[in-house]
């Protein structure tokens, strides 16, 4: 026989070959993972115990945390819910896909801007998470809140094959006890609680698709208002409350609305301990099913948490030491509690800073489950897989968000960036711009903009740049306005 020689180069060659087929051997022998995705209403980043609350009570999720990667600084990708749903299941940021505001949004006419006139409804033309998913074989199921489209727009309309809740509507319509007045959602018992319900369903999906890879997106109500305390466990915390030195709710000035500084409200402290409870259960119910091993979990919420409003109203909860809350772009509005949990991780119970943001999950699902990624549809997300795996950095320039239009926490229409760990933040009709370094200044108190001109300018342009490229649109000239100058 003849004599081939191998070089170092073909002896690498060999080597790669045999780690492929090793690797491919090991990945054909694993099922396909599940994946559980959890997804809360209005859950500030300051509401859970491992993200500094000591006032809520939530050992569940804090133990999850312990198994789960934890991210500190993770974003959503809109200050309110519907454009961060939207991103999450098109893996796009919200103008891109034309939803920039809660459906169907405030609208005034009375203001000195005019909204744009975005959309309404998920476009079906869009390649859903769960469509994604179901054409590798997956069985798709969600529950809760959707607030995405009604008729024809809905979650079955989406990808999924149940909907459990899942309407137009962005509160539960008949409040948190039965009867819910839900039509995707028959009554159960007189006094039963929804976020009990909607977890037992999503446990019974489980149970009858423990044999066959699923995906389940859990979208709890909760905490959004109606605030409406779990009866079972308010009792707890006004006792707590009644127990501390101060009792009294404090409130700091945001623009023309008010900020909760501190967490003092037993009826929301309630709603998080269900929410928690429920957590546990659903965790649990992964254990006693022997899923855990091989099940994706991900936990965040939409928006920041609901600590501003205007007009004299008193919001629920505090997220000190961040600014202002849910329809702002300061942190208090954008950052959220993240954990992700994932078969075969070495980096459990670690924390992770670097930035991340809602249309992230899409390519992340995707390549954590072993899934081609579809770059044209998640086409603004960025895999999160390599800081799950340990590394300290993914490939992404900038985060921006746009929200054009007014809210009721006394948000005006404006824009923000982040890059690196310099933010700006412009508004709309005053043409004011604010820049902060939150790596020295996380609760936004000292504006720079006066300081560093140069950097103001040079994110104006950077914004600018995202903006065009995913088609942002911007309010107008209110020709009816009358301010108080021209009265």
């Amino acid at each position: 026989m003849k004599h081939i020689p191998v070089n170092n180069y073909g002896l690498s060659l060999l080597l790669i070959s045999l780690i492929f087929l090793v690797t491919n051997c090991k990945n054909a022998s694993r099922p396909p993972p599940n994946v559980v995705f959890i997804l809360v209403d209005d859950l500030g980043w300051a509401d859970l115990g491992g993200y500094g609350s000591t006032f809520h009570k939530t050992k569940n999720l804090d133990r999850f945390a312990k198994s789960s990667l934890v991210f500190t600084n993770a974003y959503s990708a809109s200050p309110v819910c519907s454009p961060t749903r939207a991103s999450i299941l098109t893996g796009k940021h919200p103008s891109r896909v034309r939803i920039t505001d809660w459906i169907p949004g405030d609208d005034p006419k009375d203001r000195k801007l005019l909204g744009p006139q975005d959309l309404h409804e998920l476009p079906l033309a869009e390649v859903t998470l769960a469509e994604a998913f179901k054409q590798q074989g997956y069985t798709t199921f969600f529950a809760g809140k959707w607030h995405l489209g009604g008729e024809g727009f809905l979650p079955e309309d989406q990808g999924f094959d149940s909907n459990i809740g899942g309407i137009d509507k962005g509160q539960p319509p008949g409040g948190y006890y039965a009867p819910y007045q839900n039509p995707k959602l028959p009554d159960g018992p007189e006094g039963e609680y929804l976020t009990d319900r909607l977890t037992s369903e999503s446990m019974r999906f489980m149970e009858e698709n423990k044999d066959q890879p699923f995906f389940l997106f859990l979208s709890y109500y909760t905490v959004h208002t109606p605030i409406q305390a779990n009866k079972e466990y308010v009792d707890h915390y006004r006792t707590k409350l009644s127990g501390l030195q101060d009792t009294v709710v404090h409130l700091k000035p945001e623009h023309t609305g008010l900020t909760v500084r501190n967490q003092a409200n037993p009826a929301y402290a309630s709603m998080v301990h269900a929410l928690d409870v429920n957590v546990g259960r659903l965790l649990d119910k992964l254990e006693a099913l022997a899923l855990s091993e091989n099940t994706i979990v991900v936990f965040t919420s939409d928006n920041g948490g609901l600590s501003t409003l205007a007009g004299n109203r008193v919001a629920p909860t505090s997220v000190k030491p961040l600014r202002a809350g849910k329809g702002w772009c300061y942190e208090g509005g954008i950052r959220v509690p993240l954990m992700i949990r994932m078969p075969g991780m070495e980096n459990r119970g670690t924390t992770c800073e670097v930035p991340v943001v809602s249309y992230d999950f899409y390519p992340t699902l995707l390549d954590m489950a072993g899934i081609p990624l579809l770059p044209e549809q998640h086409r603004d997300g960025v895999s999160l897989l390599p800081l799950l795996h340990g590394e300290k950095e993914i490939s992404r320039d900038a985060i921006f968000w746009d929200y054009p239009h007014y809210h009721g926490s006394a948000w005006t229409p404006g824009a923000a960036i982040l890059m690196d760990h310099w933010k700006l933040i412009e508004f709309y009709e005053t043409d004011d711009v604010e820049l902060y370094n939150l790596s020295e200044d996380i609760e936004e108190t000292q504006n720079l903009a006066a300081k560093y001109p140069e950097k103001v300018d040079a994110l104006r342009q950077k914004l600018r740049e995202t903006q065009n490229d995913a088609g942002s649109e911007f309010p107008v000239p209110n020709p009816d306005y009358l301010s108080d100058a021209n009265l």
